[in-house]
């Protein structure tokens, strides 16, 4: 992509899972990188610049803006459905301030284009998510925190298009976004990296919460982080998804795993005390290939190489910043 060559771009949250992938792929389009994130610098990628910054705290978002063309807002919280339940507070809070921080202060640096990154959580339970939607709805009670959260920072960037007419705003909606570089704390984890570290450290039988029926759209973290770079190229402003289109169940996801994770086969046993979510949630992506884009990577061969990294990385995959372990973000005395 000749469009990043030279650019100088801000990635917050880029040694994520999102981050990490779309970082890789600026510099290899030519750009000159910065990233911010709360973790060790170890997990950027090699030729990018490293900034350790809070960005709940707007000074350091100022800071981190000054002269740079583009910027991707990446940095948020990511975590299970039971965590989200328990600790609402902790998922709402920092979303709200990294979004609202973000956009001000690339805003008040004269940033050229800025990558908001949204969420399936914005939309209200539905079989097939259209984007045009989500102001008629509230989000699903299972997301309305982060969900809330979300939501906000795509009205912030439609207030500045009315105000600003800074019309350079794009945002991505990711759906349920996997692969290397993922949280796999075993007490917050999504479903895959879940699955995933379990299924490597050896719980046999594989206990899955549910049983298996709810469909999801997977994607993967580097066909979203493509997107977002076509997304913010082509200077597209308005909401647009980017998932699959096509529906998994869990059912599916639990035997993918169960099959190429060492040690298999591994015999899969369905809890269905515990909740299951929402029964069907799928992305439209009409408007995404209308711009050109599809999913590169299938969810077999994105499964058999997350579990790869995994197996490779798993004494470092924990050594990552987790907002539930905030000091700041615990409840006080």
């Amino acid at each position: 992509m000749a469009f990043y060559s030279n650019k100088k771009i801000l990635v917050t949250g880029g040694t994520g899972l999102i981050g990490r992938p779309l970082v890789e792929m600026l510099l290899a389009a030519g750009a000159h990188v910065t990233v911010v994130s709360l973790d060790d610098p170890t997990r950027a990628p090699e030729g990018c610049a490293f900034v350790k910054a809070d960005l709940r705290e707007f000074s350091n978002c100022m800071e981190v803006c000054k002269d740079q063309e583009i910027v991707f807002q990446l940095a948020g919280v990511k975590g299970s459905p039971a965590m989200t339940a328990k600790r609402p507070a902790s998922f709402f809070v920092p979303t709200l301030q990294f979004s609202i921080n973000m956009m001000e202060a690339a805003r008040r640096n004269n940033a050229e284009r800025f990558l908001f990154a949204s969420s399936v959580g914005v939309y209200s339970p539905a079989e097939v998510f259209f984007e045009d939607d989500i102001w008629k709805t509230f989000p699903s009670p299972n997301d309305r925190f982060a969900g809330w959260a979300k939501r906000m920072g795509e009205l912030q960037a439609e207030a500045y298009r009315l105000e600003y007419g800074w019309n350079k705003i794009s945002i991505a909606r990711p759906a349920n976004v996997y692969g290397p570089y993922d949280n796999f704390d075993p007490e917050n984890a999504m479903v895959i990296p879940s699955l995933i570290r379990r299924a490597v450290e050896g719980e046999r039988p594989l206990t899955v919460w549910g049983d298996g029926s709810p469909v999801r759209d997977f994607i993967h973290a580097r066909d979203v982080a493509r997107g977002m770079m076509m997304m913010v190229e082509k200077g597209v402003s308005e909401p647009v998804n980017l998932g699959s289109g096509s529906g998994v169940t869990i059912k599916q996801i639990a035997e993918m795993v169960a099959k190429h994770a060492p040690g298999s086969p591994i015999n899969i046993v369905w809890d269905a005390s515990k909740p299951a979510g929402d029964a069907k949630r799928l992305m439209d992506m009409k408007r995404a290939a209308s711009y050109g884009f599809q999913c590169e990577i299938g969810i077999e061969e994105g499964i058999k190489e997350t579990i790869a990294w995994f197996v490779k990385n798993r004494n470092d995959a924990d050594k990552r910043y987790i907002a539930f372990n905030d000091p700041l973000m615990k409840k006080q005395a």
